[in-house]
Parts: structure tokens; sequence; C-alpha cells
């Protein structure tokens, strides 16, 4: 028998000194994702499949599944998690979430990885991608 036991989804929030559509260039293109993030095979189509490259951890399947530009964009990753990025204008500059759920206490990553243990690295990871490396190059 098994019962799913969710983990809280991770929430990274950061206001960029940069206008929406900017941010959104850099959150929604293949080019963009590069720069900040990792490489991808991502076109901003919703259904579109494609491939995040992470590097020591391989290629990994995602679906775009959410598209409202410049606001929200959302997809699958891998199999059993889904990332969101929200865009919100304040004041001319840009309120960037990114919001990364499917965590579940009994499920391994594809690489054989418990969930809990993994979360904790993502979370730390996000940290500083989004509060660090994302405003470095939309700043910079």
């Amino acid at each position: 028998m098994s019962t799913q036991e969710s983990l809280p989804e991770i929430r990274q929030t950061i206001v960029l000194n940069a206008p929406i559509d900017k941010v959104w260039k850099a959150v929604a293109t293949a080019e963009g994702m590069a720069a900040w993030w990792m490489p991808s095979t991502f076109e901003p189509v919703l259904g579109h499949e494609f491939i995040l490259h992470a590097g020591p951890y391989g290629d990994s399947p995602c679906k775009v599944t959410e598209l409202d530009p410049p606001y929200r964009l959302g997809f699958n990753w891998g199999k059993d998690w889904h990332l969101a990025f929200e865009l919100k204008e304040v004041d001319g500059k840009t309120e960037f979430t990114l919001i990364h759920s499917g965590w579940d206490h009994n499920k391994m990553t594809e690489f054989g990885q418990p969930h809990p243990i993994v979360r904790g690295f993502m979370n730390s990871g996000w940290e500083k991608i989004v509060q660090e490396k994302l405003p470095a190059y939309l700043e910079g």
C-alpha cells in the first residue's frame, strides 16, 4: 500500500530592477534560460516537449503546460516535478516567483535519489539561482 506524502513546494521570489518584457525574455526563451539557469531546447509554445541539459545529471524531458506571456510559464520536468515562473509588474520593476512542486516523501528521482534529500539541495540551489544569477544576468 503506498500513500502519497507531499512535501512543500519550493518558492523563491525576488523583485528585479528590469521591465517585465525583459524578464520574460530571460525566463521564457532557451537563450535567456541558458544564461542564468541551464541550456535546453525550450520554446515558448504550449504543449512543446523539450530537453533540459542538466550537466552531470544528464538530460531531462520536459513539457510546456502553462503559457500566459508575460505573466506565467509552467512546465512538467522529468517524471514528477512541475516548475512555474510567475511575473508581476511592480512600479516599472518585475516581481519574479519560481515555484517548484511535485515533491513526495516516498519518491525517488530518475537518478535514484530520494525526493526529501534532493529537495534540500534544490531549495538552496534555487535560492542562489533566483537571488543571485538571475539578477546578475538581467541587471549586469
